[in-house]
């Protein structure tokens, strides 16, 4: 464990649920996908009920992000969707407690554009943005762009690219770092707004980047924003060990969660990071309802309709906010080295609401919530101290 207390617990939101076909459920609001009024109301709720952080999925294609691997025609899906960093940034500013990390695709888009847009959401939302960092590895998506042709070898193409998100990841934490924490002055007296010598260059040259800095927008309130990855797959766990403060990963008994938690920080020490916190969430697609037979019918439902079972790549739950809480439990007990759970709701409001207006108040009567009191950062919430410029005189030459 990283951090004592009750688990932490995250939310991951995606257009009208995770379900690929969750906009046509009666109570969806399909018309309003693309509207800041939409993201406002959907994060507002999530907030409001206390959860500490909300993950925006984004993806590069016309499919919903939800919707890798399934083969069927775009017609009948959410196609089109809005940038998951933008919305972060309309809807931060609107929210009081909850960390907001948004997806970015890091083998497609630069890292200076990234470090200035996530610096940005930790102004906006004081001291509670993330950023999930993502590769794509498909054809069609580096055909969108058009710079890049991947490597045929499956093995070769996902080394390469978890290799140059490692670089990427590196090269925001050194942006982030490139105006220590006073570097701004602002005295009106003297003419003087920002002391020149606290500006540094990070001077970074790699196989996929070569950035000189430094970043054009100050320090964020955190210091360095929080970094997350999906841990689904050698490469990418081997890339969250050297790179994040948060892992997402599937597991769907105590046994695969101490061994997936266990798999993650051993890869964290190989990178030696073994003296940094790595916290490990349980990612869990969730089908909630009063009734456990409720929830398994709008689950097959929704199946049938799609034409095959989904389960968008992690443990799929059916049943009420009392079973669930009992996963809860299962899954982050301290053997098992998960410190906190990821509920991605199958559909939106239903599920959501099943988990702000149930599952939170089963979870605060067996005193297993994290209440908004305490830390107002994301970081601190997360038990991670606020580190020091890497770039100031008293670390110059120190790591992260």
């Amino acid at each position: 464990m990283t951090a004592s207390g009750p688990p932490h617990l995250a939310v991951a939101l995606s257009g009208a649920g995770w379900h690929p076909l969750a906009w046509r459920e009666p109570d969806a609001r399909p018309a309003e996908l693309l509207s800041a009024r939409y993201w406002i109301d959907v994060v507002g709720a999530a907030d409001r009920a206390g959860i500490e952080l909300i993950t925006i999925a984004d993806t590069l294609r016309r499919r919903p992000p939800t919707t890798d691997g399934i083969d069927r025609p775009i017609s009948d899906l959410a196609a089109g969707h809005l940038d998951s960093t933008l919305i972060a940034a309309r809807v931060a500013p609107t929210t009081r407690f909850a960390g907001i990390a948004p997806s970015i695709v890091a083998t497609h888009t630069e890292p200076f554009h990234t470090a200035k847009a996530i610096a940005t959401l930790d102004f906006v939302s004081h001291g509670r943005a993330g950023v999930i960092v993502d590769v794509a590895g498909s054809a069609p998506d580096a055909r969108l762009f058009g710079r890049r042709t991947l490597p045929a070898d499956a093995r070769v193409r996902d080394a390469e690219l978890f290799d140059e998100a490692a670089d990427y990841v590196e090269v925001l934490r050194r942006l982030w770092d490139s105006w220590e924490d006073d570097a701004e002055i602002r005295d009106v007296a003297t003419g003087r707004f920002v002391d020149r010598d606290k500006l540094h260059y990070i001077d970074f040259a790699g196989k996929y980047f070569s950035v000189r800095g430094p970043s054009i927008t100050p320090r964020p309130p955190q210091g360095q924003p929080i970094v997350a990855v999906t841990a689904a797959g050698t490469e990418a766990v081997g890339f969250a060990g050297a790179a994040a403060d948060i892992a997402f990963t599937g597991a769907h008994d105590p046994a695969s969660a101490a061994q997936a938690a266990g798999d993650l920080r051993r890869a964290r020490d190989a990178a030696g990071r073994a003296a940094e916190p790595l916290h490990v969430f349980a990612d869990v697609l969730v089908h909630l309802d009063d009734r456990a037979a409720a929830a398994q019918d709008r689950r097959t439902r929704l199946d049938d309709l799609l034409g095959t079972p989904y389960t968008g790549g992690v443990p799929v739950f059916s049943g009420t906010a009392e079973s669930l809480a009992d996963l809860v439990v299962a899954l982050t007990e301290p053997g098992t080295g998960v410190t906190g759970v990821r509920l991605r709701p199958a559909t939106i409001p239903h599920d959501l609401d099943q988990i702000t207006r149930h599952l939170i108040p089963e979870l605060q009567r067996r005193k297993l919530f994290r209440t908004p009191d305490g830390p107002t950062s994301l970081r601190g919430r997360l038990g991670l101290a606020t580190p020091i410029s890497r770039y100031a005189p008293a670390t110059a030459g120190a790591g992260r």
